[in-house]
């Protein structure tokens, strides 16, 4: 009699049941069905042959993350296509999903926004440098797809900043004169109901004080935001009010109401992040029931039956602009796609 080895089994069937018992956790449509063709393609494979992959390093190219500003939603991103995929098909296939989903479910206009906003980074010129390609992500509502995001790679800097649209390239010229060390990492093309945006978001490759980003923020309008970033970040990280070269991205976009800026935090890069990370972030939601709520509802959708906690989290962002106050966004490493020891041995 055959046994089942939960270690063989194809990666797209435990993707489809966690977004599956996610989606029912947070009352939202199911995210599975509309890229099921993108998700069987690209998770056909057991989970140990995805432990090198530039999305989530010794883990399965799955990362869900949970946004205040966006409370309720189911949102992941993923490394498109299987581990011996190329990066210009990555970025192809990226391209095409998002094509196809904002045809089906934004409409005629969306689709030719972004086919205007995307052709600079699907060019031709970028195939010989390019290291992943494009990652791929979306959210769910319960009235069906909220957004569709493609994340370029910019393997050449200047050039990929000079095929910005105008205001967004004065917006990330100002960042660049004013922040030292800072290197173009991607560019995000967002498309959600009636409205699309674009974002390009820098790695830090210096150590960076907080109180150092105040000239840009004054610069982008954005400067009296500053004071609650600074009290958020410095009760989650134990009064660290400076972090370390390349445990930082910046990234600066163009909204409805101006400039938008996000700062994330690596957190893997920290070196001492205090043990009661989710603790003092709870405590400076307090103030915020309806966002501590949601993320206490979120973190449930993600916990395996048979956990007691959804996994680490890997990332936290801070996001505003002139009408929005600093909101969190955290970003999971699921305990459940974590790559065991025995199998990454196996892999190598």
């Amino acid at each position: 009699m055959m046994t089942f080895d939960p270690a063989n089994e194809p990666l797209v069937a435990k993707v489809e049941r966690r977004l599956k018992t996610a989606a029912r956790s947070l009352g939202t449509a199911d995210p599975y069905a509309p890229s099921r063709d993108l998700f069987m393609r690209t998770f056909q494979y057991p989970a140990a042959a995805y432990s090198d992959n530039a999305l989530m390093p010794m883990a399965a190219p799955f990362e869900p993350s949970f946004s205040e500003s966006q409370p309720g939603k189911l949102r992941f991103t993923i490394q498109p296509l299987p581990p011996d995929a190329g990066p210009v098909d990555r970025r192809d296939e990226s391209t095409r999903e998002m094509r196809r989903l904002i045809r089906d479910f934004a409409g005629g206009d969306a689709l030719h926004w972004f086919d205007q906003a995307s052709e600079p980074f699907r060019g031709f010129t970028q195939d010989r440098k390019l290291d992943y390609g494009a990652f791929f992500g979306s959210s769910y509502d319960r009235d069906g797809l909220y957004a569709s995001k493609v994340f370029y790679e910019l393997p050449n800097g200047r050039g990929a900043i000079d095929n910005l649209p105008f205001g967004l390239q004065r917006i990330v010229s100002a960042a660049l004169e004013l922040v030292p060390g800072l290197r173009p990492l991607f560019s995000t093309l967002a498309a959600q109901r009636e409205l699309g945006g674009q974002r390009l978001t820098f790695a830090s490759t210096q150590p960076l004080r907080l109180a150092d980003l105040q000239p840009v923020l004054d610069a982008l309008g954005l400067g009296h935001r500053l004071p609650g970033m600074m009290q958020l970040f410095g009760l989650v990280l134990g009064g660290r009010f400076d972090l370390p070269a390349h445990s930082a991205l910046l990234a600066f976009g163009e909204g409805p109401t101006g400039p938008e800026f996000e700062i994330y935090v690596l957190l893997s890069a920290i070196p001492d992040v205090p043990p009661s990370f989710l603790s003092l972030l709870t405590m400076g939601l307090a103030e915020r029931p309806r966002g501590l709520a949601a993320l206490e509802r979120w973190m449930g959708a993600f916990t395996p039956e048979d956990e007691h906690w959804p996994g680490r989290f890997s990332i936290i962002s801070l996001r505003t602009d002139a009408q929005l106050p600093p909101r969190v966004s955290l970003y999971l490493r699921p305990i459940e796609f974590e790559l065991p020891q025995p199998q990454l041995a196996q892999a190598v």
